[in-house]
């Protein structure tokens, strides 16, 4: 769903490279191609690396806020300032970091790499903090503020470095796009697979006893029930982070190990700009603009329906002991679609797919809140929302790789910006996500939320309902209308990239003569 929500290039292309022509002069044109092709173990190993950041993005937007709330018992208005202020530093790290890496130094293992080996073990750490509930009540705030903040400017350590990587791969397009789609189907995977983890381990556990405990049992064996319920909450979100935690330092170790960031060559070098100059060029190219704001309306609607997708289907639906298997299957339902998302782009064009797969949510988020309470019905509408959060995961990540592209052909001059094109985007939809979650969780201390309870006022359940389905669908609406003005459409984006190949295919020939003209002399 929201964050997140990461896969980029996506064209005619994908997964299906072209051999090369053997009747082209083998001198200049197929070694050059052949030097640009990328084997399946490399696009595997890079598509590994973007697991981590959708395996605990999953775990933290379905499931930070229910912890915080339930687990941690924290007062919703100390909840929401967490939430928000976490999400706000998290935005601001993003251009900085992306700034940072534009201005690195190529080293022995690439430019990127150095970002994402450092930054592992402390984000895995801090990501395993998060969840454990500290034995005192004065600093549990400052406590799970602090170690948010860590985790998410290590994570962007790790995250904005590996978007950017995509453009380091391989020069040619073709090759990018392909190893994109690997990778947007391990993204995928990996948000199920964080879905899963914090879900079915976590699911097991209930601070609530059943009904019939609470009708058989007295007031004080009722809280000593609570209590032990409790504390196995507690310990089934530390084996979850622990688990997760795992899996991000597998996923980084076969990213490092399987992939080569290739140094540019035959570039002349731009002289460096400031960081003021960098955000003044790239905010001023339209259709970065467009694309930026309308995809945070849409991503901000997607990010309200998942923070509160776990209180709703408790309390509003009372399906408390289905919860983690509903969410499961919207991603399941995602992921088995990506394939006929895949198709639908090639065939109609990513602006259609737009259009098409993101609103194909709104009739479901409104049916949902209409329908009489049923786990049937439930589980039929999360299967038919799973295939609208598959397109709004793939669609924004498709079409940046576009855009930086047509800024670099009308700024031929300018580069190696590319990590600060995809940082500033993290940058307003992570702080659009803050003001979700924060504004949300407010919402709920407003409509009378009881910490701790397992059964909330009916104006909580009214809450949820408006937070899930009537300000998503206004959002969704005005980021379509947005998006219909962004002006890279499928013959613009091929014209884009034929003028980058020449450009790619000149330096390579200005380079190859000098070297012969250094050799000779």
């Amino acid at each position: 769903m929201a964050r997140g929500e990461g896969a980029e290039q996506y064209s005619a292309t994908l997964l299906s490279v072209k051999p090369l022509n053997t009747e082209i002069k083998p001198a200049k044109v197929s070694p050059k191609n052949q030097r640009n092709r990328l084997s399946v173990c490399s696009k595997l190993c890079y598509a590994f690396g973007g697991a981590p950041y959708q395996i605990t993005g999953s775990a933290l937007g379905f499931f930070l806020q229910i912890y915080l709330l339930d687990v941690a018992q924290l007062d919703p208005f100390y909840a929401s300032i967490i939430l928000f202020l976490g999400r706000a530093w998290d935005a601001v790290t993003d251009p900085t970091v992306g700034f940072l890496v534009s201005r690195s130094r190529w080293t022995g293992i690439g430019r990127m790499m150095p970002w994402i080996l450092l930054s592992t073990p402390l984000a895995v750490l801090t990501y395993f903090l998060i969840w454990y509930v500290p034995p005192f009540e004065e600093g549990k705030v400052v406590w799970y503020l602090i170690f948010y903040c860590l985790f998410q400017s290590m994570q962007t350590c790790f995250h904005v470095p590996y978007s950017a990587l995509t453009m380091f791969i391989s020069t040619d397009q073709k090759e990018r796009d392909s190893a994109t789609a690997y990778r947007m189907m391990v993204e995928v995977l990996g948000t199920v697979l964080g879905t899963a983890i914090q879900g079915q381990i976590v699911g097991g556990v209930s601070n609530c006893p059943d009904e019939t405990e609470h009708v058989n049992s007295t007031n004080s064996s009722r809280v000593n029930v609570t209590r032990a319920s409790l504390d196995e909450t507690k310990k089934a979100y530390l084996v979850a982070s622990g688990v997760i935690c795992i899996i991000y330092v597998l996923c980084a170790m076969i990213l490092f190990l399987g992939v080569k960031e290739r140094k540019e060559s035959g570039r002349k070098k731009s002289e460096p700009l400031t960081f003021r100059q960098s955000l003044w060029v790239i905010m001023t190219h339209g259709p970065y603009v467009k694309l930026v704001i309308g995809f945070l309306f849409t991503s901000l609607a997607f990010m309200l329906l998942e923070g509160n997708f776990a209180l709703f289907i408790t309390y509003a639906l009372g399906h408390r002991k289905h919860f983690q298997n509903i969410l499961l299957v919207i991603m399941l339902s995602g992921t088995l679609t990506i394939p006929w998302w895949h198709w639908f782009l090639t065939r109609f064009g990513k602006k259609k797919a737009v259009y098409f797969g993101i609103s194909w949510a709104v009739p479901f988020m409104i049916l949902i809140v209409c329908i009489k309470s049923n786990l049937v019905i439930s589980y039929l509408v999360s299967v038919a929302a799973g295939v609208s959060v598959a397109a709004a995961f793939l669609l924004p990540w498709s079409m940046l790789p576009d855009v930086v592209d047509d800024f670099k052909v009308k700024n031929p001059d300018i580069h190696g910006h590319e990590a600060l094109f995809y940082s500033f985007y993290v940058f307003f939809i992570k702080f659009a996500s803050g003001v979700s979650l924060g504004v949300s969780t407010l919402s709920l201390k407003f409509a009378g939320y009881v910490t701790g309870d397992c059964v909330q006022p009916e104006a909580v359940s009214l809450t949820l309902k408006v937070l899930v389905s009537p300000v998503p669908v206004f959002l969704i609406a005005v980021g379509l209308l947005i998006l219909k003005t962004y002006p890279i459409d499928e013959e613009r984006r091929q014209g884009n990239r034929k003028l980058l190949q020449q450009m790619l295919d000149s330096e390579a020939d200005s380079e190859s003569e000098s070297s012969e003209l250094g050799s000779s002399v």
